[in-house]
């Protein structure tokens, strides 16, 4: 039957550019049927020609291009992806005169095309000329000179972007060289004439008129001149006339042999500001001023002002230092007073009275302050520190720091303070704190040890000698008070033992008169989320050992208990958790051969599982085994339960893996399913080859019998319902019907077979052949080529590919009836209804 196709092509997504041309063309197409209507969802063909010079002119390349429709009618194609009949496409010499597109369709998708349509191609194709075109343009060559006598700017580049607008680069080794070079050939130039001249309009930032930079030793700007200036800067404004800068070298270094190296003055009288000022953020020296001769290293003098003034406004600095490199005193102070201080060193802000400090001494012989008593006999104390002022509890009166290392070897040396009862014979403590109070307040102690860094120890108490057995610390509590409080108000332990020997790091006992708890462990902060007690052991002992030594106890070694609402992963009463490529994380062993009991029960009294197993990766939810002659699983049912004794159900769409795989290795059956009370008479049963036995017979819910063919052509240009007839060019295989009262008719593409024959194996993939139905119920293609059809009608093939039609039984012959109808069908368009499929 002859179709009108409604066609509207779109060339698009042409582009030939200079490199990487896309050599196709886009091809789009709407079919409509006969009535107009779209066809939706269908395979069509179609044949694609350039033709030369005119629409009848010779075809200088075409190939077959094939596709789908969408579900409104459009085929979408790609013109130089399909299959090249004649030409070459990305030969073709579009400049050499007009090209036309002849297009011939196939709307079922084979070679009998129907439909012809040619039209012109315009300009757009065209532009594939790009991808053989040349550049064009004059030439620029190197080295180019040019003399031009003009008073405007001759070369000027101007970027809008962040990237340099004129950069010269020179990469010979040689000296004397520029990258960039300019040069006032003129003997006697105007004033502020300038070989090079930068100028920064901008007003914010700190903008540079020229920059000069050296990756190497050199100079980042170098002037020369005999009698003028090498380098002029001024600052007319708030500027800088020079600004000399540094990251690791010096910013400016001025020298003479004869003359002054630097001259800094200020001519004005009216000017208070500093002739020099030099500063620094770093911890280096301001002002560095040294000399090898007899001349001195800072010389002032002053009407009524300071010779020196010193000042500083840091705690850790000073206003005048003095330093002695030899064997005098850097500052010495002497009184023969009784009341006054040879040295006095008096605070009125946040500094230091006095300070004494070691600056390069690394002998260790040097004293920051040195107190004595007993020279000449005296008997006064080497040092005292008195807080005369009550009310002063914000400052400690005597403060001790080191910022040493301290010395691991002999912990007597480096500490900020050491104190030694050196008597073997003494009672008396190196430290005795005491402290009066009845508040309990923190830091309210004896002695009080604080660790302010990120490690030490805030107290360390060490028994020093191998041979002792006194412990290295004794707490004894008379009250009612612990001996011990240890609190961790961050990450760190409240208490961590360690033990290097082979005693216990922890050891807590109740004796034998006592009826306290060894050990008790509590959380009392809901919000709290960490373990209560957490056990490690990097080694193969046991992480926890738990045993109730007594044959007649009930009770158990280990107790787990949680006590929620909640069934959330990890909400257990004992939760095990293998975390390494093997273990277990829970194992139950019933250790003795001759005891009966198991060696786990897991009893749910409310509505929740026995035990719920679950494999997350590849391995299985439950494994059982059975080394005896037990069951390896044996679910049952007591007489007065209503359960089942196994369910298994696949809730996941998406898995396609079977719900239960039965394997065996022997020659035995795969499974074997009994009936009765108990359970003795096989009912069915399924041998080691596979073979089903069922006693009482089988039921499928299909309506037809079918057998798997193969197919001329792609699978995919078949639909349920179409005839199928046996092919004359291949060997069991079948094809579409083609014309009426076939002969070779065989069956029909079947929907939902009840039972599906095939000769494959049953893992085979058959997705590329056909269910064809042989008998049974099916739904088939009709139309009314012959008539309508009535229920009861014979059916055969006709001139429609794939689609039955009543049959006239003054024409029909054996072997060319389909079935019967079971539906009457009176539509025009090509249809499906229910057949009792029988070829006779």
């Amino acid at each position: 039957m002859k179709k009108i196709l409604l066609l509207s092509w779109i060339l698009s997504g042409l582009f030939m550019g200079l490199s990487q041309v896309p050599e196709k063309m886009s091809y789009q197409a709407v079919m409509r049927s006969g009535s107009g209507q779209l066809l939706i969802n269908q395979s069509i063909a179609v044949k694609v020609s350039i033709l030369q010079g005119s629409p009848a002119g010779a075809p200088v390349y075409s190939e077959r291009l094939t596709g789908n429709t969408n579900a409104n009618g459009l085929a979408t194609l790609e013109i130089g992806t399909g299959t090249v009949l004649t030409g070459t496409f990305n030969t073709i010499d579009w400049p050499s005169g007009n090209y036309y597109l002849k297009t011939e369709t196939d709307p079922s998708g084979g070679t009998n095309y129907t439909i012809t349509g040619t039209s012109q191609l315009l300009s757009v194709p065209y532009a594939m000329y790009a991808k053989s075109a040349g550049n064009s343009g004059g030439a620029f060559t190197i080295p180019y000179t040019s003399v031009v006598n003009n008073a405007a700017t001759l070369f000027s580049l101007t970027n809008d972007g962040d990237g340099t607008s004129l950069e010269g680069s020179n990469n010979t080794a040689t000296s004397n060289i520029a990258a960039v070079r300019g040069i006032v050939t003129s003997a006697a130039p105007g004033g502020f004439s300038a070989g090079v001249r930068g100028i920064n309009n901008g007003t914010g930032g700190l903008g540079v008129g020229v920059y000069g930079s050296q990756a190497g030793s050199g100079w980042g700007v170098y002037g020369v001149t005999p009698n003028g200036l090498g380098v002029y800067g001024n600052a007319s404004g708030n500027g800088y006339g020079v600004y000399a800068n540094s990251n690791t070298g010096t910013g400016l270094n001025a020298t003479s042999n004869n003359g002054i190296a630097a001259n800094i003055s200020i001519y004005n009288n009216a000017n208070s500001n500093n002739v020099l000022t030099a500063s620094t953020v770093g911890n280096g020296t301001v002002v560095n001023v040294t000399t090898t001769g007899n001349g001195a290293g800072v010389r002032s003098s002053t009407g009524s002002g300071f010779g020196v003034h010193g000042m500083t406004s840091a705690l850790t600095s000073a206003g005048v230092v003095g330093d002695n490199n030899g064997n005098g005193e850097a500052v010495v102070g002497r009184t023969t007073s009784d009341i006054a201080g040879a040295v006095v060193g008096r605070n009125d802000g946040g500094g230091y009275g006095v300070r004494g400090f070691i600056a390069t001494n690394t002998s260790g012989t040097g004293i920051g302050v040195f107190g004595q008593v007993g020279l000449n006999n005296s008997t006064g104390r080497a040092g005292r520190f008195e807080n005369l002022n009550a009310t002063n509890t914000t400052n400690n009166t005597l403060e001790v720091e080191t910022n040493g290392n301290g010395n691991i070897p002999d912990n007597t040396q480096g500490n900020a303070a050491s104190f030694l009862v050196n008597n073997t014979n003494s009672v008396a403590a190196a430290v005795r704190g005491e402290v009066k109070t009845i508040f309990g307040n923190f830091g309210a102690a004896a002695i009080f040890g604080v660790s302010s860094g990120t490690g030490g120890f805030a107290g360390l108490f060490h028994s020093s000698n191998s041979s002792g057995n006194g412990p290295a610390l004794v707490a004894i509590n008379d009250g009612n008070g612990n001996a011990i409080t240890a609190n961790s108000s961050k990450d760190g332990n409240g208490v961590e033992t360690n033990i290097d020997g082979g005693g216990n790091a922890l050891y807590a006992w109740v004796p034998t008169f006592a009826t306290g708890r060894a050990g008790r462990f509590n959380i009392f902060n809901e919000a709290n989320t960490s373990d209560v007690i957490t056990v490690t052991t990097v080694g193969n002992g046991i992480a926890g050992n738990f045993k109730v030594d007594k044959v007649t106890g009930t009770s158990p070694a280990v107790r787990g208990e949680v006590n929620s609402q909640f069934a959330n992963f990890g909400t257990a009463g004992i939760y095990g958790v293998s975390s390494g490529t093997g273990g277990y994380a829970g194992l139950f062993h019933a250790s003795n051969p001759a005891g009966n009991g198991p060696a786990l029960i897991a009893i749910a009294d409310g509505n929740g599982n026995g035990i719920t197993a679950n494999a997350s990766n590849s391995g299985d939810g439950v494994e059982t085994t059975a080394d005896g002659t037990g069951n390896a699983l044996f679910a049952w049912v007591p007489n007065f339960g209503n359960g089942r004794a196994a369910r298994l159900v696949n809730f996941n769409t998406a898995n396609t893996n079977p719900v239960l795989t039965v394997e065996t290795h022997s020659t035995g059956s795969i499974a074997v399913f009994k009936s009765g009370n108990p359970g003795t008479v096989n009912v069915a049963r399924i041998n080691s080859a596979g073979r089903g036995f069922f006693n009482g017979g089988t039921q499928n819910s299909g309506a037809d019998v079918a057998e798997v063919f193969d197919v001329e052509g792609s699978v995919s240009e078949y639909e349920t319902g179409d005839i199928l007839v046996i092919s004359t060019s291949t060997d069991r295989t079948v094809e579409k019907s083609s014309k009426p009262y076939s002969n070779l008719v065989a069956g029909v593409y079947a929907t939902k077979p009840g039972v599906l024959l095939t000769e494959e194996h049953i893992d085979a993939d058959i997705s590329e052949k056909v269910p064809m139905g042989v008998i049974g119920v099916i739904p088939t293609k009709v139309c009314l080529e012959n008539g309508k059809i009535k229920r009861g009608d014979l059916l055969v093939t006709s001139s429609k590919p794939g689609v039955a039609m009543k049959a006239d039984l003054k024409k029909v012959k054996i072997g060319q009836v389909i079935g019967k109808s079971l539906q009457d069908y009176d539509q025009k368009e090509i249809g499906k209804i229910q057949v009792l499929v029988n070829i006779k």
